[in-house]
């Protein structure tokens, strides 16, 4: 008695292509829109933030101070959307999603 192999026969594996491929570059659009306007609005919370601190005596401030803050407060504002944000970009991409699903499904009523 020979025995073979004892495993089941792997299905075939069929690789599942999303349908809709607009959807999915929609989907990435509003992500990415939603992504960004969290990023401005961290930016905007960090420069309120910084306006109520004193300045700095040690470099004296200046033209180029503000302009460097400015840049690094976007930055800062990037790295924390990236890092998983303070949680307003996912919110605003569900209800994104929600209205364009709703005005699409009006336009097909007609």
């Amino acid at each position: 008695m020979e025995i073979g192999n004892l495993a089941p026969a792997a299905p075939e594996q069929k690789q599942i292509k999303p349908a809709g491929g607009a959807a999915d570059k929609e989907r990435a659009a509003v992500k990415k829109v939603a992504q960004e306007f969290e990023a401005l609005f961290v930016t905007m919370m960090l420069k309120s933030m910084r306006s109520t601190v004193g300045q700095d005596q040690l470099t004296g401030g200046g033209r180029g101070e503000e302009t460097f803050r400015s840049l690094l407060d976007q930055e800062y504002a990037n790295a924390a959307v990236r890092g998983g944000g303070i949680g307003l970009a996912p919110v605003l991409e569900r209800e994104l999603m929600r209205q364009r699903t709703t005005v699409k499904g009006d336009s097909n009523a007609d």
